[in-house]
């Protein structure tokens, strides 16, 4: 790290001449300037990282000098130094982009401090980031040479996220590969328990985490039954990193509190969702509902038309006598969302109300056939910004500030999440088999062993049999499936996009959150 220059304005810097030189011992270039007409001149002809600006002084005194600095430099920092303690200045300061200000008589030590918070905290603080993550990432993987069960492995995922999150300003490419090769590794050996493990918790073999079918039950249910007002929102394709993006807008409405639970398999809206409102595995609703998996019908939002009445069918079943149905909502564009907003009350009235919003999933869609939304979310930490700005600036946000008005409780959560699919598995299959990149069914399929989970018999996984001799396969890790026709075009079309359906903790691991209104 080259020096930092700092430049100094006090109409006395002669008696600051102490202060001076214990800042050049550690290692500071220091100017100096006995008036804000000087100290102006110097920041236009040399390149200064810091200034001390005395708030007395002949002349132009220290808040006309600060406006003229950051009208020329808005970005250069700005430390104000004073002997006037009167609120009102304060406010002046703060009001004219003050960075920080310390009060006379100020000694080297507090100089010192003050200077390495603007000119060196960001290296320190990479670096011993930096430092921090390597003995975590050691231990992460230590621990995946131990038997681990589900706590342990939403415990991973927690961390592995919370330092996502903390890295994100980290610029040094290596750091990101090591993030991305440690996050790999981890989904390898998750691969591996889920398939282990996934049959006997469907089963009911043995202690499991909560599930997609268990959502309503442990969490909407027991709130209903004591009278209360209920919103559910699920927001689809959500992953864990991305609600973590969005929590700081909730924080001065609600009182927050999260729980984590498993996506069911295939991770994939006719699967997932499904069994969230109907609280039944996929082969259960198909012997309820056989409507739901008709031939022909191929896409998630066919399959996703009965959602209100798997809700309203649950609640029943669960034992809740209700003076009238559950109000369900789907967004699915701007529209729809400004009309929740607007009619929100009304919706309200109704015993409860569920909303499901399908921006996130669009984006992950679009992403993969608009070259534009690549160049602009080009990686996760970008992707996570734009589902940020997207909930910033929509209705949605307005209604759930509205909601804080509200005697409700409310519980947000995702479906399933989806993973950056950066490699690609040759797999065959007939005319017939789904579309569907990280997840098929169909007759005869074929794929590398090592990359897929294969489901001979779809009962076992409670799947629907739809036909004799129907399989399924589930994509692990990161990979996507390719037919060999034109592999390498399709390889290429679909590599680094956001893709789910398959076995990743990204896909299966998904925050319940609870939001009371303050």
């Amino acid at each position: 790290m080259g020096k930092k220059t700092i430049l100094w304005v006090d109409d006395e810097i002669e008696f600051l001449q102490p202060h001076i030189l214990f800042l050049r011992e550690k290692n500071y270039t220091v100017e100096t300037a006995t008036n804000a007409d000087d100290a102006v001149v110097i920041i236009k002809k040399k390149n200064i990282d810091l200034v001390l600006l005395d708030e007395m002084m002949p002349g132009k005194d220290g808040l006309v000098a600060l406006g003229e600095i950051k009208n020329l430099k808005p970005g250069l920092p700005v430390i104000m130094i004073t002997k006037n303690e009167e609120e009102s200045l304060m406010e002046d300061a703060i009001g004219s982009k003050v960075d920080d200000y310390l009060t006379k008589p100020v000694n080297p030590s507090q100089i010192l401090m003050a200077c390495k918070k603007f000119l060196e905290s960001r290296d320190i603080s990479q670096r011993r980031m930096t430092e921090s993550y390597s003995k975590r990432m050691q231990e992460i993987s230590l621990k995946l040479m131990q038997p681990l069960d589900f706590r342990d492995w939403i415990d991973i995922y927690l961390k592995l996220t919370d330092w996502d999150l903390e890295l994100r300003g980290i610029e040094e490419q290596h750091m990101r590969e090591v993030i991305y090769d440690q996050r790999k590794e981890c989904n390898v050996e998750f691969g591996k328990y889920i398939e282990k493990t996934y049959l006997d918790w469907i089963h009911d073999q043995k202690e499991r985490p909560r599930l997609s079918v268990d959502i309503v039950k442990d969490f909407v249910y027991p709130e209903m039954a004591q009278g209360k007002k209920v919103v559910f929102m699920v927001i689809d394709c959500l992953r864990l990193d991305q609600w973590l993006t969005l929590e700081p807008f909730f924080y001065e409405d609600f009182n927050i509190s999260k729980e984590y639970y498993f996506s069911i398999l295939p991770t994939a809206t006719p699967f997932a969702r499904n069994a969230i409102f109907s609280g039944l595995y996929p082969l259960d609703i198909e012997k309820r509902y056989p409507e739901l998996w008709a031939q022909g019908e191929d896409d998630d939002y066919s399959r996703n038309r009965y959602e209100d009445k798997l809700m309203y069918d649950q609640l029943r079943v669960l034992g809740l006598k209700l003076r009238s149905e559950p109000k369900y909502i789907k967004i699915l564009n701007v529209e729809d969302a400004r009309n929740l907003e607007k009619n929100l009350m009304a919706f309200l009235d109704a015993p409860m109300l569920s909303v499901v919003i399908n921006f996130v999933d669009i984006l992950a869609h679009s992403r993969s056939d608009l070259p534009i939304l690549k160049e602009i979310a080009p990686d996760e930490p970008s992707y996570r910004s734009l589902t940020r700005s997207w909930f910033e600036h929509s209705p949605v946000y307005n209604t759930f500030k509205m909601l804080a008005d509200q005697d409700v409780v409310i519980f947000l959560t995702s479906d399933h999440g989806s993973v950056r699919s950066l490699r690609g598995t040759k797999v065959i299959g007939d005319r017939e088999t789904s579309t569907n990149l990280r997840y098929k069914f169909g007759r005869n399929l074929k794929v590398e062993g090592k990359h897929a989970i294969y489901v001979k018999n779809p009962k076992d996984f409670k799947l629907p049999q739809r036909n004799f001799n129907v399989n399924y396969i589930i994509a692990k890790e990161d990979y996507y499936f390719v037919y060999p026709t034109n592999y390498h075009k399709y390889l290429s079309y679909y590599r680094d996009s956001f893709q789910h359906g398959g076995v990743s903790l990204e896909e299966m691991i998904l925050p319940v959150v609870r939001l009371n209104p303050k």
